[in-house]
């Protein structure tokens, strides 16, 4: 034991150990008062380090050159040991993540976290979610399967929608006039190493950000207005051990969930792996209907709920800037909520009921996503794209004439 002090010691004098492990653990003060919905940044955390891992083991066999990347997965699956366990843990963690993150988003829409003084924490969880779709969208490639290759060759035309550049872009993306080897290469250059750097420094970012201010509760107040003689807030409690192990509780079930998942319904039902995935990339055989993964679907369908030319300015080109913009507005959501208070708690019916239409409006478009388009679907569509947009449009408006409840002094159980 006194080995391990001297060496604490040691370190301590030439690297801030301790100091680190008591200002983010032992003595960063949380609010007593979290509920399950805080699960989901540890979660989120955890499934980051399950994606690098497993990504890892599965590049010691994956060969990125379009004559081989299909066969190498196959040979992952069916020859390496454990090869289909990692297979599965990684594109069931790319399903898992998004599910966490959309949580985890809801979680702050809920408890108003992107409120003052939090609203960079918001900004570096909003380039979390673009770095997260930008790595889905350049892993999506890497099977060379067949809705792989397609929806990488539709997702990619999208650019070639945009005036002057369109055409020029597309090509420098792709690295050739149709998705090719060259593609291939560069999406797993991006997969690989790139996006995943810029990843890590996002969530370093968003995590010391969060401890500067302080992390919010279902009551919105801040615990640090109230402290004790010694300058500890008298609603707040020690990240470590309290909440380190109460989220070995939310991991525990996570990973029940995540096991049953992988060993009995790896593909989704077809929403985590595609059954065309599981046919060679053929450039000469379109599928019948192609649509992203299930959690791009919400932005697919606002793009194609634009039906009609403005001027100049095709449908594709504003369906494009749309579903951009769909994502974007996100990050204006600090300064566009104008009410009295932050937690849904103390919140009136307006905000309540406007939540409720987004939340639905989201999940009715993620599914119109996945199917093929007809009348009545893209009248649908257009429908949940307007709900999306007058609940970030409107909310300066309803947000201040929405009646509130008083906030108590200090925050309850």
């Amino acid at each position: 034991m006194g080995m391990l002090i001297s060496l604490r010691d040691w370190i301590d004098a030439r690297f801030p150990l301790t100091k680190m492990w008591e200002e983010h653990l032992s003595k960063y003060y949380a609010p007593k008062n979290f509920n399950f919905w805080y699960f989901f940044g540890s979660l989120a955390l955890l499934v980051l380090v399950i994606q690098i891992i497993t990504g890892i083991f599965l590049t010691m066999n994956y060969k990125p050159d379009a004559n081989l990347a299909f066969a190498s997965v196959e040979y992952i699956m069916r020859d390496v040991n454990w090869g289909w366990l990692i297979r599965y843990m990684h594109s069931t963690g790319a399903s898992a993540f998004f599910i966490v993150v959309y949580l985890h988003m809801f979680r702050g829409l809920l408890y108003g976290s992107y409120r003052k003084p939090r609203e960079l924490i918001w900004i570096f969880g909003m380039m979390i979610y673009l770095a997260l779709m930008a790595e889905a969208f350049f892993g999506y490639l890497l099977p060379w399967g067949q809705m792989s290759y397609w929806g990488a060759q539709v997702i990619i035309s999208l650019f070639g929608a945009i005036p002057v550049i369109g055409d020029d872009l597309s090509l420098w993306i792709r690295g050739d006039f149709v998705i090719s080897d060259a593609t291939l290469n560069r999406f797993f250059a991006f997969h690989v190493i790139a996006v995943p750097l810029v990843l890590l420094i996002l969530v370093v970012l968003h995590i010391l950000a969060l401890h500067e201010v302080g992390s919010n509760n279902p009551d919105g107040i801040e615990i640090k207005k109230n402290k004790d003689e010694n300058g500890i807030p008298l609603d707040g409690i020690p990240f470590h051990p309290y909440y380190t192990v109460k989220d070995i509780v939310g991991v525990v079930v996570f990973l029940m969930v995540f096991a049953i998942v992988i060993f009995f319904v790896p593909d989704g039902g077809g929403y985590f792996l595609e059954k065309p995935n599981f046919e060679p990339a053929d450039p000469l055989k379109t599928p019948p209907h192609i649509a992203p993964v299930w959690y791009f679907t919400p932005y697919y369908a606002i793009l194609r709920a634009v039906t009609i030319d403005i001027g100049p300015l095709s449908a594709k080109f504003l369906g494009v800037i749309l579903m951009g913009s769909a994502v974007v507005i996100l990050f204006f959501l600090p300064w566009l909520d104008r009410g009295a208070v932050k937690s849904i708690r103390y919140r009136g019916s307006v905000y309540k009921t406007m939540l409720a239409l987004f939340v639905l409006a989201f999940i009715m478009l993620g599914y119109l996503g996945t199917q093929p388009p007809t009348g009545v679907k893209t009248t649908l569509a257009q429908i949940g794209t307007a709900i999306y947009f007058a609940f970030f449009l409107l909310m300066p408006w309803y947000t201040k004439i929405d009646k509130t409840k008083p906030v108590p002094e200090r925050v309850t159980s």
